[in-house]
């Protein structure tokens, strides 16, 4: 098979992944070998091809945003040719006390895709039977990618950040991810208010019915009840604290963040002001996100890439340069 290789990370300015022949998985008991429709691309790939996150694998193939059929390994609840999606959790022990307590993102020894495990940047990919997702009928490959990580993991953090109907909710940074918990925030009758660089993302966010939209060290013109934030930048999670209501919260939804600056605790964080993080997600999330998503109809914004041009959809990621997300499709 055709497969994007990662194997030394480095700025994606120098284009690190190299489209090369690879062998197909290995297909061993409890996976399914799934021809690749589509993956969508995140940026926790960027991350682990710039080296931000310390190798796990050499050569790996990333991406962990899978839609794809099953062709391989085939079980009674997953017939050949059906349609599932991967995320990022691969797999977990089942037997720590996070997972056996129902907090299986927590686990001790999870596994990753596109991490730990061999991801979708390529024609084919295996899998967990036990971790893949079948999906709904109405959505189309490309917008069933980027659901998979970016819908899943900015539904978790709504959650991790109490999201109450009807709730003033701050979304920091606009990119894929926050371009989806907007459309759940307003089935949920929430007003949101956006905060993010660039003004073609300050525009997409117009677009997708915030009530406010301001650069993100904007304050929005009233106290949040939640607010949660999607930039790697610890200015960022100052900015949505400053933002907040008394007794309000700041999900910070990065699997990896600059530094938290100093800042000072009268003004900002009493009042009983909270800060969480954000970690993973766990199997419910993902059928309960992906319900919700064909029950409101949500239909991503996406940008198609060639499994060729797996370095350009990184870079465009890196750089802001589209709105909602960049697909990849072998």
């Amino acid at each position: 098979m055709k497969a994007a290789l990662l194997r030394a990370p480095g700025p994606i300015a120098r284009r690190p992944l190299e489209v090369a022949e690879a062998g197909e998985p290995a297909l061993v008991a409890g996976t399914v070998l799934l021809s690749v429709r589509a993956c969508g691309v995140c940026r926790t790939d960027l991350h682990i091809c710039e080296g931000e996150l310390p190798p796990h694998r050499n050569p790996l193939v990333p991406g962990h945003q899978i839609v794809g059929d099953v062709v391989g390994g085939a079980t009674q609840a997953l017939p050949l040719g059906t349609r599932v999606g991967v995320s990022w959790i691969a797999g977990t022990d089942g037997t720590c006390s996070y997972c056996l307590g129902g907090r299986e993102n927590l686990c001790d020894a999870p596994s990753f895709t596109g991490y730990d495990v061999d991801g979708g940047y390529a024609q084919y990919a295996a899998a967990r039977s036990d971790f893949v997702y079948p999906l709904p009928e109405l959505l189309d490959d490309d917008q069933a990618a980027p659901l998979l990580c970016a819908g899943i993991i900015g539904f978790r953090a709504l959650r991790v950040a109490g999201v109450q109907p009807g709730e003033r909710v701050g979304l920091y940074g606009f990119g894929a991810s926050a371009s989806l918990a907007i459309d759940v925030l307003h089935a949920w009758k929430c007003e949101v208010y956006v905060a993010t660089r660039g003004s073609s993302h300050r525009q997409f966010a117009r677009e997708r019915g915030a009530a406010w939209v301001g650069d993100d060290a904007d304050r929005p013109p009233v106290g949040l009840d939640r607010a949660i934030t999607f930039a790697p930048s610890g200015d960022v999670v100052i900015a949505a604290l400053g933002a907040l209501r008394k007794g309000g919260v700041v999900a910070i939804n990065a699997i990896h963040l600059d530094r938290i600056p100093a800042f000072d605790y009268d003004s900002l964080l009493w009042g009983e002001r909270e800060i969480r993080s954000v970690s993973n997600m766990t199997r419910k999330d993902a059928l309960d996100f992906l319900t919700l998503a064909a029950e409101i109809g949500l239909r991503p914004k996406v940008t198609r890439f060639a499994l060729s041009e797996a370095n350009e959809a990184l870079l465009a990621v890196k750089n802001d340069a589209i709105d909602g997300a960049a697909v990849i499709v072998p």
